[in-house]
């Protein structure tokens, strides 16, 4: 029974993390703490074994949408790996920090977090973009299927800063980081959706690579519990980042801002009175 709600759960998170490039574990990590600890559905999950699951979910999801990503040209490696660099001691400071964190701390601090990247999400719309990076960094120009142009860039030194902090994020409550910084790149950086969608993607997939040795060395990954979660997120990332090049994902990123309110607002409320 565990295996096959773990897979549905791990299906539906690659879908949705290759297609608005969240990488998965925002909705992986609360789903499968429901399902495990309220519902009693899985047994032997702690919150550091679910982040430890769901760093390794993440290195298939996130190579599974970047060989799609690839093909449609909407990766920028050389952001991706500036990115993926400035993430890299965050991770690791945040895999040891959630070494410390009991459940009820756990969900108060990653329901706040969910709460504000809902937030970020239902705002951006009506947030004017910030032209002061672009102007600051080295411009890039990208041209889209329809012919339409975007210059955006950014300087490196606060490029590095950011990501330290969304590595922090990802290390700390096993998520990819997309969450933080697609709308960064978006805002910040005028990245083109489908471009920072793709970068994000290939960040995710370097990032969960360090991620996920931390939490191994920690003892936090339950490797039977893998096998159909892996299968079913990298099948799920494929089927999201096709979806990414044929769809347009606003009503989809309406309803993520939604969910991630609720869930939020229920982890914090386990988190107190739980």
């Amino acid at each position: 029974m565990e295996y096959i709600v773990l897979a549905i759960i791990g299906l539906a998170s690659g879908v949705v993390g290759a297609l608005v490039g969240l990488g998965g574990g925002v909705i992986f990590v609360p789903a499968t703490l429901f399902v495990a600890i309220n519902l009693g559905w899985i047994d032997g999950i702690t919150p550091q074994s679910v982040v430890g699951l769901s760093v390794i979910m993440m290195i298939f999801t996130g190579l599974g949408s970047t060989l799609t990503f690839m093909r449609a040209k909407t990766v920028d490696f050389r952001s991706g790996f500036i990115f993926f660099i400035g993430s890299i001691p965050g991770t690791l400071l945040g895999a040891f920090v959630n070494k410390g964190l009991d459940l009820p701390s756990f969900n108060l601090y990653f329901g706040i977090l969910l709460i504000i990247l809902s937030t970020l999400l239902i705002v951006r719309s009506y947030l004017k973009p910030v032209h002061w990076f672009v102007k600051r960094g080295k411009p890039r120009t990208f041209t889209d299927k329809t012919g339409e142009s975007f210059v955006y860039g950014y300087p490196i030194w606060f490029a590095l800063i950011l990501t330290f902090g969304v590595g922090f994020a990802s290390g700390l409550f096993g998520i990819g980081g997309g969450s933080i910084i697609v709308p960064a790149m978006i805002l910040l950086f005028l990245f083109p959706p489908h471009v920072a969608v793709g970068t994000s993607m290939f960040m995710v997939f370097l990032s969960a690579i360090v991620n996920s040795i931390t939490h191994i060395s920690l003892g936090n990954v339950p490797w039977l519990y893998t096998i159909p979660v892996v299968i079913a997120a990298y099948t799920g990332a494929k089927i999201g980042a096709n979806l990414n090049q044929k769809l347009k994902s606003e009503t989809l990123v309406f309803a993520l801002r939604i969910i991630l309110l609720l869930l939020g607002i229920r982890s914090i409320v386990d988190g107190i009175w739980g």
